[in-house]
């Protein structure tokens, strides 16, 4: 009876979020999804609608119209299994040229929008003992080694932080937590309107304007991964009995997080004398 569980996906009328919602609506399962247009989602969705499908408008920087959707889909579905905190939007530019506005505004989406889904939905999760919630990260959440993303990637450092903290807080519950971190796959992730640029650009960064410029006309459109296949993955997941904590998703991910960890070991290890002598 796995797929009459019930999921509740944000961001969910493009890339990842549409790509999963139309993988778990075929496969049975019931689905509510939230996006800022509900006739964006509905064009995406298509005919894979039904009845099992609740479509619902939400701000997410706005606790009230979270809260109001996710009763929404209690009382349309009874019940709420798998949460995916998946909305959120690319932001190239370098530390200085990026507004406070801009900065916040990534922030609100990417960090604060997630925690508004959390807040609201937890007490359901725990009132039935059970639950899963998979917060969207990236590559750029666990190594930051990317010039012009340095905004984007604290964001998703920041979902990393939080989750590992949630999967220790919620465990007695009966609730896992998953961080989901994704490479490069083939969405409309680096296209216009889902990746922002600094409204003034310092052309004096040169390793910025040539990160935004990669990203934008040669990696866009030609990302290795298959977002239907990391969607499979992630419902695979949803069905294990112990599910991971993270989850990196990509050849590119998986060779990146081996390149972190190597060099925070060397870090360590090359000051392991004066790191370890600190003590009274």
């Amino acid at each position: 009876m796995e797929n009459q569980k019930v999921w509740f996906v944000t961001g969910a009328s493009k890339g990842l979020g549409l790509t999963l919602i139309k993988q778990l609506l075929a496969q049975g399962y019931q689905v509510a999804a939230t996006s800022r247009s509900i006739n964006e989602l509905n064009e995406g969705v298509g005919a894979t609608a039904s009845e099992n499908y609740l479509p619902l408008s939400v701000d997410l920087r706005v606790e009230q119209s979270v809260e109001q959707a996710v009763e929404k889909a209690i009382s349309q579905f009874g019940r709420i299994d798998f949460v995916v905190n998946n909305a959120g939007y690319g932001l190239s530019g370098s530390l200085e040229e990026l507004s406070d506005e801009e900065a916040r505004g990534n922030f609100d989406i990417n960090v604060f929008g997630s925690l508004n889904v959390i807040r609201k939905v937890m007490p359901h999760l725990r009132a039935q003992q059970s639950g899963h919630i998979f917060n969207i990260s990236s590559i750029g959440g666990f190594t930051g080694y990317f010039p012009g993303f340095g905004i984007y990637c604290a964001t998703k450092f920041a979902v990393q932080g939080f989750t590992e903290a949630l999967a220790a807080e919620v465990k007695s519950f009966g609730i896992h937590a998953t961080i989901v971190s994704p490479g490069y796959f083939r969405t409309n992730f680096l296209s216009t309107g889902s990746l922002n640029v600094p409204k003034h650009p310092i052309e004096a960064y040169k390793e910025v304007r040539e990160s935004q410029h990669q990203h934008q006309h040669l990696i866009d459109g030609n990302q290795a991964g298959d977002p239907e296949k990391a969607a499979a993955a992630i419902i695979k997941v949803a069905t294990e009995e112990n599910p991971p904590l993270h989850l990196f998703l990509g050849q590119d991910a998986y060779d990146l997080a081996y390149a972190k960890m190597d060099a925070v070991k060397g870090d360590l290890e090359n000051l392991k004398e004066m790191i370890t002598s600190t003590g009274f």
